[in-house]
């Protein structure tokens, strides 16, 4: 066998196939738990046995304009992360950007032991800290044998 030589970096070149690979599939994620390149915010799903715990990455977020609600088993997190004008120095112009901003809606499925009327929401340092408690029903017990 001859060596293999590409003449530019392997790894640019398999990061822009696998940008192609994705906008040839619509951008589908290959698993119902990851998210589409870019997506926002970037969240983290655990568990407790008594709770599902929801943390979005949004910093920059205005937490009195998120928007949450739980409907059919799906949680939906809405918002806007706003430009501030003051990131460049006067008379600069921009030519990269690399951080989100505008509205945004990302939905997740949460799941079944999961109970819609006990969800609470607060905002710490740029994370939105969701926690969804479990059914009773859903909650592991131990069965005494007699």
């Amino acid at each position: 066998m001859g060596d293999v030589y590409f003449g530019t970096d392997l790894f640019s070149n398999l990061d822009r196939l696998q940008r192609q690979m994705s906008s040839l599939f619509g951008g589908y994620s290959s698993s119902l738990r990851s998210s589409r390149f870019g997506t926002f915010p970037h969240i983290n799903i655990g568990t407790t046995d008594d709770t599902v715990e929801v943390v979005a990455f949004a910093p920059g977020v205005d937490p009195a304009k998120l928007d949450i609600s739980v409907d059919k088993g799906l949680l939906s997190i809405a918002g806007e992360r706003m430009t501030r004008e003051a990131e460049l120095p006067a008379g600069s112009r921009q030519y990269a950007q690399e951080r989100f901003n505008g509205s945004f809606r990302r939905v997740v499925e949460l799941p079944q032991q999961a109970d819609p009327d006990k969800v609470t929401a607060r905002y710490v340092d740029g994370c939105l800290l969701i926690s969804v408690g479990k059914r009773e029903v859903s909650k592991p017990r131990a069965i005494a044998v007699q």
